[in-house]
Parts: structure tokens; C-alpha cells; sequence
């Protein structure tokens, strides 16, 4: 089948687990020969991308900015917009201030989500136009529900079953002024209506957004995110330094700070004189201020030295980091719909210490590579990553029972297929359907 899957890219200045996830899924589709056309939105995919050359980057974040704060742009001429929606901008775009912030982007948020009601038309018109006019697809798939503004006018212009993603949203909305986060989930509650099933990541995230968008239950799936463990290079934790790793983009909503402020404390204690913090995910401009306080905060410690900013988080990079760390740990401060980097660690024979929040505990308990503690403060990961760390049989049995895990509940061939039958359950209900 032909498959169009429309993902918001990250531009590649940080770890973006969900772009990785949809490409890692897109790959998995392709060896299962399927033909998979990804769409980014907004800015460019990972810089490993090699397959988007021919397709452009639809609601290019620049123009779509300055059109929406000065409805003057809207009006600017063909060759300036081809400009600001050019690739070298784009990815420059990503490491500005704001690309990844929801604060101050509410109004634009609401917009996006009105689909052709909204200040976008245009560009909405131009997508459905170009799908129309390259694919012929058997069904779309958008990558999160904040993209559910598209779904009515692409349903008009190509009539075929659509289907969306559910991951992470709460966090961007959650984020915005609470007068905007009621609007926002009042318009994803109400363009639900536009598609055919939606698929949450994790069964904690499907009976949260159940709630939150009131969702009926025959439109909800859960389904776990996949890896491929040969992606991966598989060393046992017991053979690597005795180090910690951190491997999400850097900010405060990701709990950088909290790792860091549980590292000081382990120091203190003489088990972990050669422990050091690998740190990687890179950040945009926005957490810069925060990333130089947690900096200055080691440097008074006395610790700038035991601590690694390992910059290449990509690729080859992320194996290298992974073989430089024992334990990996991203103490997200409201938790998570998932977190892709905990499936890359285990994948890596890296045990895995998070918060007891979000769909931590069903992946922890699923896999049984790593534990969970709370509350989700220093002192309680510091104590909890004593306990995974400092001792050796533990240390080597959640490294061997992660590989397992992996295997047993999260080969990304099998989520693949799992995926595919959803979609030809939904193509299948979509042609039973009765013409209008």
C-alpha cells in the first residue's frame, strides 16, 4: 500500500525522539515493501535524512511565523517565500529561540488547528494539492494530534482514511496560557471527528487522551514503539564505565537540572569517584541560559571535569555515547507519553532509572531493564542510581533482562506489522462505508 506520513521535523539541533521514532517506523514500513512518502512540516527532518530532496518542507516555519505576526508576509513575493522555506534556513530556524517553545505560539496553535478556518489556508491548500498530485495513497497518517487541522480539507481533496498519532501533545499544550489550552483541546476534541483511528504510543497515554480529547473507544489503539536491536551495538552495562548518561534535549521540562543536582550528591560518596555525567541531545537558543546554569552549577562543585558533553547525538554518535555510559537516566518532569531514547538504551544493553510518572512504569515493567522511583526529586535518583549503579549483579542482570525485553515486547518489525493492521482494518471500514 501507499502510505503518506506527515511529520513535523525537529531541523536536527536536538534529539527529537519523535521524529525518530516516525522515520524508524517509515524504514520498518519500506522493508515490508510498502511505499512510505514522508511529508516534514515546519522545518527539515534529522540531518541524516537522504530521501526528502524531491518533496519540500510544507508550513515552513519562517514564513509561517512572519505571515501569522505580520499578515503583510502573506503577500510577499513567490521568490522570498521560496527563500525563507529553503533547507539551509529552515535548519537554521531550528536553533533560534521559540522553534520549540508552545508559550506565545497559542494563537498560532489555534489557527493551525482550524485547518482552512484558519490564517493557513493557503498552505494547507498547497499540501493537499501536492499529496493529490504525487500519491496516490491508501491512507494518511499524521504524526500528532496538534496536526488535526489538516485532516478535513486533505479528506476533501483525496477521500481516503486517515489516521494520527498520539504522542506527547499534553506537554505543548500544557505549556501555553490556560485559557488557550482549554481552546486547544476543545478543537482537537472536535476535529477528532475527521479520522478514522487514532494511535497512542503508550496504554497510559491512550487512557489519558481518552479523557482529555473524549475520544470514543473504538477509534483508540495502543501501540508500543519498535527498534531493531542491529541498529545498536549491545555491550552488557558490567563492561562499560561505570557512567551515567542523559540523552534527550537539554532544557528544563526534560529535568536536566535534576540529574544534575543528583550527580553532585553521588559524588559525595566514595563508590563513585570515577562516575562520570555523559551528557547529549543537544538544545536551541532557548535553553541556553539553563544549559549555562547547570554548567556553573558543576563548575562550583568542583565537577566540570567529570562531565562529558558528548555533542553528536547522531548516528554512529549515539552508539558512541552509548558505549561511554552504564546507566541512562532523563528525569522528565511530568513524565512522558513514552520516551524513544529509553527503547535505544535498552537496545544498548544500557539499564534505564526514571521517575515513576507517565508511561515510565509500564515500560520499566514491560521491558524489565531498569527501575522507577519518586518522588522525581535529586535526592531520590541519586539513591536510585546507587542502586543500579554499585551493584555489579544487578547492574549486569537489568542490562541482560532490557536486551530481553526488547526482543520479547519491542522489535520494531513486529510493531510494524501491528501498525499495518491497523491500517488495513481502517481501509477496510472506510470501503464499507456507505457513499455519501
Amino acid at each position: 500500500m501507499q502510505i503518506i506520513h506527515i511529520i513535523p521535523g525537529s531541523g536536527g539541533s536536538f534529539y527529537c525522539g519523535n521524529c525518530l521514532r516516525d522515520s524508524k517506523y517509515v524504514d520498518a514500513l519500506r522493508a515490508m515493501q510498502h511505499e512510505v512518502i514522508k511529508v516534514p512540516m515546519y522545518l527539515p527532518l534529522f540531518s541524516d535524512e537522504h530521501d526528502l530532496e524531491d518533496i519540500p518542507v510544507f508550513y515552513g516555519a519562517i514564513s509561517l511565523y512572519l505571515k501569522h505576526l505580520w499578515p503583510v508576509f502573506r503577500h510577499a513575493p513567490s521568490w522570498l517565500d521560496r527563500w525563507l522555506n529553503s533547507r539551509p534556513a529552515l535548519k537554521a530556524a531550528s536553533r533560534m529561540a521559540g522553534s520549540t517553545r508552545a508559550a506565545g505560539l497559542e494563537e498560532m496553535t489555534v489557527s493551525m488547528l482550524l485547518g482552512e478556518d484558519g490564517g493557513q489556508e493557503e498552505e494547507l491548500n498547497h499540501l493537499a494539492n501536492w499529496i493529490a498530485g504525487h500519491c496516490k495513497p491508501d491512507i494518511i497518517h499524521l504524526s500528532n494530534a496538534l496536526l488535526l487541522g489538516l485532516a478535513h480539507r486533505i479528506r476533501e481533496k483525496l477521500n481516503v482514511p486517515i489516521v494520527c498519532s498520539l504522542q506527547d501533545e499534553d506537554a505543548w499544550v500544557d505549556a501555553m496560557h490556560p485559557n488557550a489550552q482549554k481552546e486547544v483541546w476543545r478543537l482537537m476534541s472536535r476535529k477528532a471527528a475527521h479520522i478514522d483511528a487514532f494511535i497512542a504510543v503508550s496504554d497510559h497515554y491512550r487512557q489519558q487522551m481518552a479523557t482529555a480529547m473524549n475520544l470514543p473507544a473504538e477509534k483508540l489503539h495502543h501501540l508500543h514503539l519498535g527498534v531493531a536491536p542491529s541498529d545498536y551495538d549491545c555491550l552488557p552495562a558490567s563492561e562499560k564505565p561505570k557512567n551515567i548518561g542523559f540523552l534527550s534535549r537539554m532544557s528544563h521540562e526534560n529535568g536536566l537540572d535534576i540529574l544534575v543536582d543528583a550527580f553532585i550528591e553521588l559524588k559525595k560518596d566514595a563508590k563513585a569517584s570515577e562516575t562520570r555525567l555523559v551528557l547529549s541531545g543537544g538544545y536551541t537558543r532557548d535553553d541556553m541560559p539553563f544549559v549555562k546554569a547547570q554548567k556553573r552549577k558543576l563548575r562550583a562543585a568542583g565537577l566540570s571535569g567529570q562531565v562529558d558533553f558528548h555533542e553528536d547525538f547522531e548516528g554512529e554518535g549515539r552508539k558512541r555515547f552509548f558505549r561511554k555510559v552504564a546507566v541512562l537516566s532523563v528525569p522528565v518532569r511530568k513524565g512522558e507519553a513514552f520516551g524513544f531514547y529509553l527503547l535505544e538504551s535498552l537496545a544498548s544493553g544500557t539499564p534505564i532509572v526514571q521517575p515513576r510518572l507517565g508511561a515510565f512504569p509500564e515500560i520499566v515493567s514491560l521491558s524489565g531493564g531498569g527501575i522507577t522511583y519518586e518522588p522525581n526529586r535529586p535526592e531520590g535518583l541519586a539513591a536510585a542510581l546507587k542502586e543500579v549503579l554499585f551493584d555489579p549483579e544487578r547492574l549486569h542482570h537489568l542490562s541482560d533482562a532490557g536486551g530481553k525485553g526488547i526482543n520479547q515486547h519491542f522489535l520494531l518489525k513486529a510493531q510494524a506489522a501491528k501498525m499495518v493492521g491497523i491500517y488495513e482494518e481502517v481501509i477496510r471500514k472506510a470501503n464499507q462505508k456507505p457513499c455519501s
